[in-house]
């Protein structure tokens, strides 16, 4: 006798594990942050990791996005062949409708990122759709689902190789892990995917990030097999680098490794590594034909009591009328608590910027980048009394192409965003006397508390790339970039991959 799914409940099911996941990390995530931010020993690092738990803990308790990138969603179903839908629309219309309904939830809105014409026009879908889907037929009588909402920072960072046979996947894993930079959110987990194709290779990298961190009972039990010593050396060797939580450096930089491999040609080694950032959103469930998945609300007991308070060290700045003397005095690994106004901008704003400037036409009103700062956000909706949604920062490097255009053109003296950015922005940087803050990325509900009010004031038609301009009340930041070019991304790993050397030689 077949089993049959109602297209309602799988609709329903889809939409509400998507809710919850944008504002509840899993357990095991919750867990594996508080046991490394507890032996972080970088304070840099150490204070990253505080906010990204306060924030888990806080997105929890109100129900919104953890991170203002709700991502793009990952699907990965196994139907029963006992199973059967009643419904005549296919499998991709009713994933994308469980989509369409939980990014457009008027009590907890998730943002719209996804767009299509990628190489053309690249005009937003408005609704997230579509979905990507991986559908396998399986014995049994029951839909397995497994679903993931990935942010762009971490899945930009992924990366592919087909090593010879006899190379080291190890080698090439610490070799690539630095050039990835902070852009993922460190730390997270790394997913690797060996053997098959190279398409096979990427699923399976993406594939093994659905699965339980579990690294500390493997190190605890000891390898029992080959892809076990791998896990084990990656993640000891990748740790070593000294890169750390938001690439601050520090003692942690990977929570896991997970790894799945398929049998491949025997000329080949096709390695591939998917990185999962600090808003880790994923879940699993089963459809057996009895009504919709439930999900059992998270017991906040899970998560430590952090408090994140300002040192003595930490400045208060008032950045309405800021002149770059006091900019200055700015040193990279600084902690700052900013207040006053700021605009904000990401990829297509900048674009539009560029055009205005190639034609000489005039800003629109509101958009005076002098002696301003330009924070690089796409935020959430807001809901009830909210100034704006979930509103962390999204990766400064992709905005390196324009930095000197910004510097130069128009009179901006800073920027917010998070990562590291490129030596010849550093340089543009230090030549203009500017400088470059880093929120982290991450904290995203804990970020937009500090945002008392949002307007937007140009390019409404952009959706959550407009320009916005916020007035901000002690958003914590770090100097990233000091107006001399000296940058915490460079300094902060390599003093922390020394320090983890050090002690190891005294060990």
């Amino acid at each position: 006798m077949t089993t049959t799914i109602s297209s309602q409940d799988f609709i329903a099911s889809i939409a509400e594990s998507l809710q919850y996941i944008s504002y509840t990390h899993p357990r095991d995530f919750v867990q594996a942050m508080a046991r490394a931010y507890e032996r972080e020993k970088s304070v840099a690092a150490r204070d990253a990791m505080a906010q990204i738990l306060i924030n888990s803990r806080m997105a929890a308790i109100g129900q919104r996005p953890i991170c203002q990138d709700t991502g793009i969603v990952t699907v990965f179903l196994q139907i029963g062949m006992e199973c059967r839908f009643d419904t005549t629309g296919s499998i991709q219309e009713l994933v994308d409708e469980g989509v369409r309904t939980a990014y457009n939830d008027v009590n907890n809105p998730l943002r719209a990122s996804l767009v299509t014409d990628p190489a053309g026009k690249r005009i937003n879908t408005k609704d997230n759709t579509p979905a990507v889907i991986y559908t396998e037929l399986v014995p049994g009588k029951t839909v397995d689902i497994r679903i993931a909402a990935k942010g762009g920072g971490s899945e930009n960072k992924s990366k592919f190789i087909t090593l010879n046979p006899g190379d080291s996947i190890v080698d090439w894993v610490v070799r690539t892990v630095p050039t990835m930079g902070a852009g993922w959110c460190p730390p997270g987990i790394l997913g690797i995917g060996i053997g098959g194709t190279v398409d096979k290779a990427m699923v399976l990298a993406k594939e093994s990030l659905m699965q339980p961190i579990d690294i500390q009972e493997l190190i605890a039990k000891g390898a029992e097999n080959t892809i076990e010593e791998l896990r084990l050396e990656i993640y000891t060797k990748v740790n070593e680098l000294g890169i750390g939580a938001q690439g601050l450096g520090g003692l942690t930089t990977a929570l896991d490794v997970k790894i799945l491999d398929c049998p491949t040609h025997a000329a080949s080694l096709p390695v591939a590594i998917i990185p999962n950032c600090a808003a880790t959103r994923h879940i699993h469930f089963t459809l057996d034909g009895s009504g919709p998945a439930h999900f059992t609300p998270p017991r906040i007991e899970d998560w430590p009591k952090i408090e994140w308070e300002a040192g003595e060290s930490v400045k208060l700045v008032q950045l309405d009328g800021i002149t770059k003397d006091e900019i200055a005095t700015w040193k990279s690994g600084e902690t700052l608590l900013l207040n006053g106004t700021i605009l904000t901008g990401r990829d297509a704003a900048h674009r539009r910027i560029q055009s205005f400037l190639k034609e000489g036409k005039a800003f629109p009103d509101g958009v005076d980048f002098k002696g301003k700062f330009i924070y690089y956000v796409g935020p959430v909706d807001p809901v009830g009394d909210e100034a704006v949604g979930p509103a962390g920062p999204t990766t400064a490097t992709r905005m390196d192409k324009y930095t000197d255009m910004m510097l130069n053109e128009t009179g901006l003296i800073g920027m917010i965003g998070k990562s590291e950015r490129g030596d010849a922005t550093i340089d543009s940087i230090r030549q203009h006397g500017a400088v470059y803050l880093m929120a982290v990325g991450g904290a995203a509900y804990l970020v937009s508390k500090a945002i008392k009010k949002a307007r937007v004031v140009a390019f409404e038609d952009l959706g959550m790339e407009a320009i916005y301009e916020f007035e901000v009340e002690d958003m914590p930041v770090t100097v990233a970039v000091d107006s001399r070019g000296e940058s915490i991304h460079k300094t902060g790993p390599a003093l922390w991959s020394q320090n983890i050397r050090d002690y190891r030689g005294r060990s």
